[in-house]
């Protein structure tokens, strides 16, 4: 690898580094607020703590899409699960783009992989879809969230991709336990 294409690499983790400061809606549960950054890693936390039961998937590429799905917020920030619109890929791609600009050929092969996730194009895509809404609702189940926190939206919140595998839908009936728990309280 040459001086320059060294440079442009440490200059796109550099500005990657901003997901550790792009704060979600969501709080940990010692009440701080959730950064994109730590949502990413227990969202590959997830596909290595359920790998024996993707044997016909590619786990490399599972993590590569978890680890590339958020990471256009450095640009356009988090939108909070609950005020997502359609156009919330739009904004991201374009800063995922911004991002991804000097990386020569990594840059096409992440686009690839950000767009398949996206569109929901493999199955690699579609469980990631699912994990990362139950990660999202898992951590609401785990927050220390005010006192006005809606758990009701966990119940609807990514029913979409809960058919994608069959641990997805066993995982959220479990999660959704926790959430209805979590409104008893």
């Amino acid at each position: 690898m040459d001086k320059g294409t060294a440079r442009a690499r440490l200059a796109f983790l550099e500005k990657a580094e901003v997901l550790k400061d792009t704060f979600r809606s969501g709080f940990t549960a010692k009440g701080r607020a959730e950064d994109t950054a730590s949502h990413t890693w227990r969202l590959c936390l997830w596909i290595l703590v359920f790998e024996d039961q993707f044997q016909d998937m590619d786990i490399g590429k599972l993590l590569r899409i978890a680890i590339l799905h958020d990471l256009g917020e450095v640009v356009s920030g988090d939108i909070p699960a609950t005020q997502q619109m359609d156009d919330k890929n739009t904004a991201e791609r374009a800063g995922f783009l911004d991002l991804l600009q000097g990386l020569g050929d990594l840059e096409e092969n992440f686009l690839s992989l950000w767009d398949e996730y996206n569109g929901a194009t493999s199955q690699e895509a579609l469980l990631i879809k699912g994990f990362d809404k139950l990660e999202t609702i898992l951590q609401h189940t785990q927050g220390e969230n005010p006192t006005d926190f809606d758990y009701g939206f966990n119940l609807d919140y990514g029913q979409k991709w809960m058919g994608v595998h069959p641990i997805v839908a066993l995982l959220r009936k479990l999660v959704d336990e926790k959430t209805k728990m979590c409104m008893h309280d």
